[in-house]
């Protein structure tokens, strides 16, 4: 049931993403409305002698994430064992993390081995509405999955009727709308803007709030709505993650057994590692660039959210979870 599902809501994210942009086209006569035609990409470093080692280890790190998350994501398709809630939720933050890593680091290396600096307008804004959707998408799901770890340690007895396929649908429907329409409510602000001469973005990709500092226009409004849309989809999902461990703290502390508390924790302890993992790197951003005043240094640091957290992520499930080393095993065993 929960492949089917999986697959079901993979179809829908597509048709739903590419209906969108054929209804509303993201060159929406730009030229009309901005008087560049694309921006340049600063990257990380202009030492040319360190272009070939920046190309070879972010392409590792690339191909890393794609390989991890995808065998994460065919080992819950192909093991029904793995066909739980749980696990669900993971194989849809594996779809996640592969979309975040695909949208950031593919350009960054064509620029690197074109030597080029280059992005187009419409490639740019691109950029802005799918890394907005795929993070917006990952701090919900984050979210969901604390939910689901709350119910299954607090409510053992109801979970599975809690946690039935289609409330696990629906929790993944609705975080995925969510996180479409603020990604569009992004890129309709900015296809608005005005750019001037001065289009050097000191980032490796189109970063939001870098871009809104190259417009000529007014960008009171967009600023307003980046901070509104900051802490709703920053504040309200890390509450509810802190609530969820709360009552789960809570739910530890009542067990007496020991073998009991660690069965209890062994449950929650890797979906808390990552939960640590993404919202940390993305504060240490936030007050990277707050105190420094080099642009270059939180490009640096946005490396850790962008492509280091969607690259450890499968690792962090994967070497202390038995169920996923099973079902990646028997993988194996089929394919030899």
């Amino acid at each position: 049931m929960y492949e089917h599902l999986s697959g079901c809501l993979y179809i829908c994210f597509a048709y739903l993403t590419l209906f969108f942009f054929k209804r509303y086209p993201i060159n929406m006569e730009p030229q009309n409305l901005t008087r560049v035609s694309e921006f340049l990409l600063l990257g990380l470093s202009d030492e040319p002698e360190l272009q070939p080692l920046l190309f070879g280890l972010f392409l590792s790190m690339y191909l890393v994430t794609m390989l991890g998350n995808l065998l994460i994501i065919l080992a819950f398709i192909s093991d029904s064992h793995l066909h739980t809630p749980m696990y669900f939720f993971l194989s849809n933050l594996s779809l996640t993390d592969i979309s975040i890593s695909a949208t950031t680091v593919p350009k960054m290396l064509v620029n690197l081995q074109m030597h080029s600096k280059s992005i187009t307008y419409v490639g740019c804004l691109a950029q802005v509405s799918f890394f907005s959707l795929f993070a917006c998408l990952e701090s919900l799901l984050l979210t969901v999955m604390a939910y689901d770890r709350l119910v299954a340690i607090c409510h053992p007895l109801y979970y599975l009727v809690i946690m039935n396929p289609r409330t696990c649908g629906l929790l993944v429907l609705a975080s995925f709308f969510t996180s479409f329409l603020t990604s569009q409510l992004h890129y309709l602000m900015m296809s608005q803007l005005t750019f001037c001469a001065d289009t050097e973005i000191p980032h490796f990709f189109c970063d939001l709030s870098q871009l809104l500092k190259l417009a000529c226009s007014d960008t009171s409004i967009n600023n307003i709505v980046i901070l509104f849309i900051g802490t709703i989809f920053g504040g309200v999902p890390l509450s509810g993650v802190l609530y969820s461990y709360y009552r789960i703290i809570s739910s530890f502390l009542r067990v007496s057994s020991s073998g009991g508390k660690y069965k209890a924790f062994s449950t929650c302890g890797s979906h808390l590692s990552v939960v640590c993992l993404f919202y940390g790197t993305g504060l240490g951003v936030y007050l990277s660039s707050a105190v420094s005043s080099s642009h270059r240094k939180g490009a640096v640091a946005s490396v850790m959210y962008t492509v280091v957290t969607p690259m450890l992520n499968p690792f962090i499930y994967s070497l202390r979870n038995k169920d996923i080393k099973s079902a990646l095993w028997r993988i194996i065993i089929r394919r030899t």
